[in-house]
């Protein structure tokens, strides 16, 4: 579909083939960087000393993000023409991503001397300059495209470049730019981009319905519209609805199957948790040539999340973490997850200690988020079986308040310090020493009743889990040695209610069930002498665990060898 926009600069030259550039320049504009990058050339072929094609030609570049690519054309285009004022305007665009105001403002005066004050689309560029880089002026940009407008005042590309400096100007105050957008779109209701910017302007204030219903406008007038396609994608993306990104992401790639597109597009598949579409875009981007710190990060982090099915994953997201560290360099801004992904893959690599000093450094750098990296180096010291660690960790998560820690934290806590006093018994085990002996093993009762406390709390927060039953049956039991008390006995008889009897002798909870129910029949055996029940839980264990070597001998004890006279 032919673009309506009219390029003042353009018309001023009296280009024969007005109409191949003018196409050119509207793939730029739809974000089609390939296609439009292929009509440049043949334009500079056909007639290599217009100054306007090189000009356009390092636009699509400087709106690919090639800056030094474009800085080359628009250099050559004042080099082959030198009266040509938009290659100056170009130059000092460049300049300005550097941080070099001062010798870009000068340009920019040559550029308008040039232009004798009279060539609209000369100020609009400007003003577009003040706008587009890091080094943003949006005094300077208002001052461009007001004499732009006084220049051409039906031109619908000032009122989208005037409402862009309006909201740079006071970012948040959106009635000055959306009566601007609305000026574009009632000069000439089918340009799309004033239509676009509406959309952008309703989702920066969160009202995502009517960003999407503009996009879609866009759309429906022209299909081939890239950026609505991507401003869907990314709204869709806020939404929480990823699936739909994912399909306004593959349209925008028909159109623009560029490598920034497809790193964008892995961005979207890693938010869907998609990971192993992400790692495939990611490698076919790496075979493409495309070297970017920002996708070495994304990698990093998609081969970490897909380790669970590839656990290989881990050490290629590690390489891939930490190339990104290498490229981004001492004075980058970190987030806090570089510094947990890297840790993390650290730690599924084998190097546990590494792992948690750069978990360290992500609490650094963000404390609000330190509750779930907390969660994460407890895992850690768990499977390196640092049980006192463990402990550490939840502590400083829990920061004095119980509701800090969740159920899957309070079982990991719990079994820390069951852990921990089963180790102290082992080491009494050792020593032959009887008073030193029972010392020892004293020690190890507080981590019991500590264990007994935290699967307390999971069974409060998880009350129809039979499993943090049977752990509170466990820590009772090692509280009450003799099962004189029967500390442990209503823990595992709850465990054991909250189970269907088919479920009893699955792999799933098949052993905590034996060993309950050996407990209890124990109890009754020993301690309660009641023989029915005795029985009756005996048997179940038989049920259970034909084999069992405990019931075979309550049902059948060895027979005894008469005394003697």
């Amino acid at each position: 579909m032919k673009k309506t926009i009219i390029f003042s600069a353009i018309a001023l030259t009296g280009f024969l083939n007005a109409q191949t550039l003018q196409e050119a320049v509207a793939k730029t504009e739809n974000e089609r960087f390939e296609a439009a990058a292929k009509d440049f050339r043949a334009l500079i072929a056909k007639d290599p000393t217009k100054g306007e094609n090189y000009f356009y030609y390092g636009e699509n570049f400087f709106e690919n993000g090639q800056v030094d690519s474009a800085n080359i054309f628009y250099s050559k285009g004042a080099e082959v023409n030198a009266t040509y004022p938009l290659n100056y305007v170009g130059v000092g665009k460049v300049l300005l991503t550097k941080g070099n105001a001062t010798e870009a403002k000068a340009l920019f005066y040559k550029a308008a001397a040039l232009g004798a004050n009279k060539n609209a689309e000369l100020f609009r560029k400007i003003a577009e300059a003040w706008l587009a880089t890091d080094t943003k002026n949006a005094d300077e940009a208002l001052l461009q495209i007001n004499a732009a407008i006084k220049l051409e005042p039906k031109n619908p590309e000032n009122y989208i470049i005037l409402g862009d400096a309006q909201l740079e100007k006071n970012p948040t105050d959106g009635s000055g730019p959306i009566k601007s957008y609305k000026q574009a779109t009632t000069l000439n209701p089918k340009n799309v981009k004033g239509i676009l910017r509406e959309g952008k302007l309703y989702q920066r204030g969160r009202n995502y319905q009517l960003a999407i219903e503009k996009y879609k406008e866009a759309i429906g007038i022209d299909p081939t519209f890239a950026p609505a396609y991507r401003e869907l994608a990314e709204v869709y993306s806020l939404y929480q609805q990823h699936t739909k990104a994912i399909e306004n992401w593959k349209k925008y790639l028909e159109l623009n199957n560029s490598d920034e597109a497809r790193y964008r597009f892995m961005s979207a598949l890693f938010s869907n948790k998609q990971f192993l579409d992400a790692i495939t875009e990611y490698e076919g981007l790496k075979k493409s040539g495309f070297n970017n710190l920002y996708l070495e990060r994304l990698a990093g982090y998609s081969y970490f999340e897909n380790g669970t099915k590839d656990t290989s994953s881990y050490r290629k997201g590690l390489n891939a973490i930490n190339k990104f560290f290498e490229m981004a360099g001492p004075n980058f801004k970190y987030l806090y997850n570089d510094y947990k992904y890297k840790g993390l893959l650290l730690a599924r690599t084998g190097k546990d200690s590494l792992g948690v000093i750069e978990m360290e450094k992500a609490i650094a750098i963000d404390p609000a988020a330190s509750s779930e990296i907390f969660s994460d180096i407890a895992t850690i010291y768990m499977k390196s079986k640092k049980y006192d660690k463990v402990v550490k960790a939840y502590e400083r998560k829990m920061n004095g308040d119980f509701k800090n820690l969740t159920n899957n934290d309070f079982f990991s806590l719990g079994k820390a310090y069951y852990f921990s006093g089963g180790n102290i018994q082992r080491d009494a085990a050792l020593i032959k020493d009887a008073k030193a002996k029972e010392k020892k093993e004293m020690e190890a009762k507080p981590f019991f009743i500590s264990a007994d406390s935290s699967f307390s709390k999971l069974t409060q927060l998880s009350p129809t889990w039979p499993v943090g039953y049977f752990w509170r049956g466990r820590a009772n039991v090692q509280q009450d040695p003799t099962n004189e008390k029967g500390l442990a006995k209503p823990h595992f008889e709850k465990a054991l209610s909250l189970l269907k009897p088919e479920e009893k002798n699955t792999p799933t909870y098949k052993n905590n069930v034996i060993e309950a129910l050996e407990y209890l029949a124990g109890y009754y055996t020993s301690v309660a002498k009641d023989k029915t029940k005795a029985d009756e839980y005996w048997k179940q264990v038989q049920e259970i665990d034909p084999a069992n070597p405990k019931a075979k001998i309550y049902f059948n004890p060895p027979k005894q060898a008469p005394k003697k006279p």
